[in-house]
């Protein structure tokens, strides 16, 4: 068969194709050579920052009942408890209350009959609610009497905001309080991803967000100067829409992880505007927000507010067709209701500065919503300068690495139908682990663990074709077919066993390593893979009509 007919040789040209369209290497006289490679920060130069996320897990002992007492208390004057039970609380206040005045305390809607509220309450919702209104911030309850506030407050300020309703942070076995200034994984995760999101927007795609231990996020930014790298990773945080009530004050409507979808920015009616979306519970909160606080009523004196770390970002009054049929809305569904997703458009004003509000509100909207705010707490610089000499350097290394081989081969077979054909073997091998990096759909930043692992699979692979050189060369000459093929599949048996240990050995460091050790470890898994299933099969195919 020719070879250009082989399936394998077909499949190695494809792979080199592929590789060479993701690089994609250029010239201009501006910027010389460029190509699609994206360099970490060990050979671009750039900054990387320790991020702290401010949130505590604390397990709290208080007594629902004493909260609603407390709440309601300084709500009507006083009141009195007539019955509570697990599910549900009756108290009487000195005069009728009104409903919407029930309702602004915030733990849920009460049934009135005079001046007797019964509320339905649960343990959690009631301690959360609590915490949440007084610490401003997102309360998520763990199970088993274990919160996670997500905002950075002291022991003594918790135990003291607890201790003015009877409760207090509970105690392990050992009599000490389950207190923890750190994070879920879940919620460590939920801002990886959100910085991750904010970072793409600005343009910067794939930086490394590396989580560690419970709390910590490490940001590397290649190309990205110190003051840069801090104000945009520190921009995003907790967006949070809000109501104006009466005078200065506002009530909260939503988070921002209620938005689902944010539109780019367009002109209509002569006004720049960005759209966005509420999912199902978002729709209801703020349907519900703007009836209870008047907006449905008078869009005109109830401003929305948006805030992004507690500094408003846009404010402005709904539109009386919106307001009418968020009216409408409540009427159907009411608070409990299933409200379908909703679009809305927050307008910014005409011009150029619309423009440019529009596109920064966009950026809130899309990236705003940290569950936590992050603090850094460490940083550092490696020079742009220093970056391209660490590039050389690692150049200089593969190049290195790749003529001591060949010197190796050379003094091991003397014949230059065995050397060509294996230096470019190996080669390729580099060139689709490159070409690999580049694709949209992977896009890994090339630095010096990369490289590391570069040139190991440089030195796997050379071994791994001395083996099939080895097979090829039956007793120092080309045999026949049959043997050549028996030969030739025990080669490539030894050669993917070795493969599945190489894989096997990485793997690990996928998983529980981070930062340097998960970049070698995927690097050379990546190139063994490619070797034993594109690069050494065409070897195999090629070797055998270059001795002939």
């Amino acid at each position: 068969m020719k070879l250009y007919k082989d399936f394998r040789i077909i499949v190695f040209v494809i792979a080199m194709l592929i590789a060479l369209l993701a690089i994609h290497p250029s010239y201009n006289s501006e910027e010389g050579f460029t190509s699609h490679l994206q360099y970490g920060l060990d050979l671009d130069g750039g900054t990387y920052l320790q991020l702290q996320l401010d949130g505590v897990i604390a397990g709290i002992d208080a007594d629902p009942v004493q909260i609603i007492e407390k709440e309601f208390s300084d709500a009507f004057g006083s009141v009195e408890i007539v019955e509570h039970s697990d599910t549900g609380i009756t108290f009487r206040t000195a005069e009728p209350p009104d409903e919407a005045a029930i309702n602004a305390v915030g733990y849920g809607n009460g049934r009135i009959r005079g001046n007797e509220v019964t509320l339905v309450i649960n343990k959690p919702y009631v301690i959360q609610t609590y915490l949440s209104k007084h610490l401003a911030c997102e309360v998520i309850y763990l199970g088993s009497d274990t919160y996670e506030i997500r905002s950075m407050v002291s022991e003594s300020e918790l135990s003291g905001l607890l201790a003015s309703v009877g409760g207090s942070i509970k105690k392990d076995i050992q009599g000490k309080p389950e207190f923890k200034e750190e994070v879920t994984t879940k919620t460590q995760e939920m801002t990886k991803d959100v910085l991750n999101e904010k970072l793409n927007i600005w343009g910067l795609k794939e930086i490394p967000i590396t989580p560690v231990g419970s709390n910590i996020l490490l940001v590397d930014l290649a190309g990205i100067d110190l003051s840069t790298a801090q104000d945009i990773v520190t921009t995003p945080g907790k967006f949070e829409i809000r109501i104006q009530t009466t005078n200065n004050t506002s009530e909260h409507v939503l988070w921002g992880d209620r938005i689902t979808a944010v539109d780019i920015p367009k002109m209509q009616d002569g006004a720049w505007g960005i759209g966005f979306t509420l999912n199902s519970k978002g729709a209801r909160e703020f349907g519900v927000a703007a009836v209870k606080y008047g907006a449905a009523d008078k869009p005109d004196a109830h401003e929305l507010i948006m805030l992004l770390d507690d500094e408003e970002v846009y404010s402005a009054p709904l539109n009386p067709r919106l307001a009418s049929g968020l009216k409408g809305l409540y009427e159907i569904y009411g608070e409990d209701g299933d409200y379908p997703s909703r679009g809305l458009v927050a307008n910014t004003g005409s011009g150029d500065e619309g423009e440019i509000e529009a596109r920064q509100l966009r950026v809130h909207l899309s990236a705003g919503a940290l569950p936590v705010q992050v603090t850094v707490i460490g940083s550092g610089q490696v020079p742009a300068s220093l970056g391209a000499q660490f590039k050389e350097q690692a150049l200089i290394a593969g190049l290195f690495a790749l003529l001591t081989v060949a010197l190796v081969i050379f003094l091991r077979y003397r014949q230059k139908n065995i050397l060509i054909p294996m230096l470019a073997t190996s080669l390729s091998e580099v060139f689709m682990i490159l070409g690999c990096s580049a694709l949209p759909l992977i896009g890994w930043q090339l630095n010096l663990p990369a490289i590391a692992g570069i040139i190991a699979v440089i030195g796997t692979g050379i071994d791994h074709l001395v083996i099939i050189t080895d097979e090829v060369l039956y007793e120092g000459k080309i045999p026949s077919l049959k043997v050549y093929l028996s030969r030739i599949s025990k080669a490539f048996a030894i050669i993917f066993a070795a493969a599945a240990t190489t894989i096997v050995a990485m793997s690990p460091l996928i998983v529980m390593g981070f930062g340097a050790l998960k970049g070698f470890a995927i690097t050379t898994i990546i190139g063994v893979l490619i070797g034993v299933l594109i690069a050494r099969p065409a070897y195999g195919r090629v070797i055998r009509d270059m001795l002939e």
